[in-house]
């Protein structure tokens, strides 16, 4: 069985964006194996869930540690997504190839992905505003520099709708091997607003565990597994997955906020067909837009356009200022 590096450093470059942000694992990886690597689709699939159940759990041990996991949250989600994983790779098989599927649900999926990028966009608006307006005690977002895991969001879990996204993101893992962390992000994002960036990573990666298992014992017995593939992305993933989780952990909500959404928007392209070479423009397109109108946004509310050194210390009392590396166990 040969080794293939290039394939084992590509999948540790993927593991840390997954880390970081909770997804991108199969809207990556899958298109990786199949466009640079020439690999068969049905054998991506495959290969890339068996790696992705060995090296979710990595970065959500990291998460779990420091925090940033809503259990409740994780509970409900595999009720319904651990039956319909397996279930969807048997739909898969009985479908044939299933292209014209697999065409549409990438299609709704990179359109529930754009809407999620957007509502981060947003969130990230909100944040600016309680900066100008000095808020402290009724922030509507994490106050800057502040990692997410000072303070665990009061979120009530909904079980019935929480069960369905669980249903509707297993059956889509299981067929396509997208969705275990960007369908369920955007699903998170939309039925819990208020969870922050850093527990919404946390709390998504921990559910793909036992969706992700299942799946890919679906696929075990049922697809087109290749153990020298995945050997090769489970070389360069367990690191990568470590070290993104690392730094979602510990890093401030705003920052795991951007990540997210330019990821996000990545995917989207990404399920659109776009070619690799156009999705690579579009994102420095948007790297600059994006700043240029970021920096009028600062202007327009009273603010320098380039964040200066010690801005966000300066705008909350001392008594106000939030304890650091306060982790909640």
């Amino acid at each position: 069985m040969d080794f293939d590096l290039p394939m084992a450093v590509g999948a540790f470059l993927v593991a840390i964006v997954v880390g970081m942000t909770g997804m991108g694992g199969g809207a990556l990886m899958t298109p990786m194996l199949v466009t640079f690597f020439g690999v068969p689709p049905l054998t991506a699939v495959s290969s890339d869930l068996v790696a992705a159940a060995v090296m979710k759990p990595v970065g959500s041990v990291v998460h779990l540690r420091r925090g940033t996991v809503n259990l409740s949250l994780v509970r409900w989600l595999c009720v319904g997504s651990i039956p319909s994983a397996f279930s969807g790779v048997l739909i898969a098989r009985a479908l044939g190839h299933g292209e014209e599927v697999e065409s549409v649900i990438k299609t709704a999926l990179g359109v529930a992905l754009l809407i999620a990028a957007g509502g981060l966009a947003v969130r990230g608006y909100l944040a600016l505003v309680d900066r100008a307006q000095h808020r402290v005690a009724d922030r509507r977002t994490a106050a800057p520099g502040e990692p997410a895991a000072v303070r665990a969001p009061d979120v009530q879990a909904r079980p019935v709708p929480t069960v369905i996204v669980g249903v509707i993101g297993g059956l889509v893992v299981g067929m396509s091997s997208v969705g275990s962390g960007s369908l369920m992000i955007v699903a998170l994002l939309a039925l819990y607003p208020m969870l922050r960036a850093n527990h919404l990573v946390g709390t998504d990666l921990v559910q793909a565990v036992p969706l992700v298992m299942a799946a890919a014992l679906g696929h075990i017995l049922f697809g087109d597994f290749q153990l020298e593939i995945t050997t090769a992305l489970l070389a360069g993933s367990i690191p990568g997955v470590y070290l993104g989780s690392l730094v979602s952990s510990r890093a401030p909500g705003g920052l795991v906020r951007r990540v997210l959404a330019f990821v996000l928007l990545a995917s989207a392209l990404n399920m659109f067909g776009l070619p690799n070479v156009a999705v690579l423009w579009a994102m420095l397109g948007s790297v600059v837009g994006v700043s240029v109108v970021w920096m009028l946004l600062r202007k327009y509310h009273g603010l320098s356009p380039v964040p200066e050194r010690g801005e966000s210390r300066d705008d909350e009392p001392e008594a106000a200022r939030p304890a650091r590396n306060t982790y909640v166990r």
